[in-house]
């Protein structure tokens, strides 16, 4: 089963913390000092708050899967959507250990793909998010370096 993930950069996270809560309805399953997640079931989503990014607002999207089995499938409709293709592999990214690719719509909002393997205590890397830096990496089809900008 597919679960949609959204990112948001904010300025505040205590803050942004309580308000998502009140409007959630519940608790973080997962909060660090500059990390916030949601994995709720109603509606089924993956909803991320990250401290100290480069900028406020939404950040990017993504499709988590359940399983590895459904992870291959997901990444081949990455690349029939005829849009820049980034496997980025396994990564320790915002205390998680994940596999996950990358791609942009034709406007240029960042989205992943990606099956989480277990929980860390580790922030990790990302990607570097910086539209041109995407788009160098992406163009060239080699894995993103160091992490400048959100992760999920």
């Amino acid at each position: 089963m597919k679960r949609l993930h959204v990112s948001f950069g904010v300025a505040d996270l205590e803050k942004s913390v309580a308000f998502y809560s009140t409007l959630f309805g519940q608790e973080p399953t997962t909060q660090k000092d500059d990390y916030a997640k949601w994995l709720l079931d109603d509606p089924r989503v993956n909803f991320v708050l990250e401290a100290n990014s480069e900028q406020s607002g939404f950040n990017h999207a993504g499709i988590q899967v359940d399983s590895e089995e459904e992870l291959a499938p997901l990444f081949d409709q990455l690349k029939q959507a005829e849009g820049p293709y980034l496997p980025e592999g396994v990564t320790t990214c915002c205390y998680h250990k994940s596999e996950k690719s990358w791609t942009t719509d034709p406007d240029g909002v960042m989205w992943e793909a990606f099956h989480t393997k277990h929980q860390t205590e580790e922030r990790g890397t990302g990607p570097d998010l910086r539209a041109e830096t995407v788009a160098a990496e992406m163009t060239r089809d080699i894995p993103v370096p160091s992490h400048k900008g959100g992760c999920c």
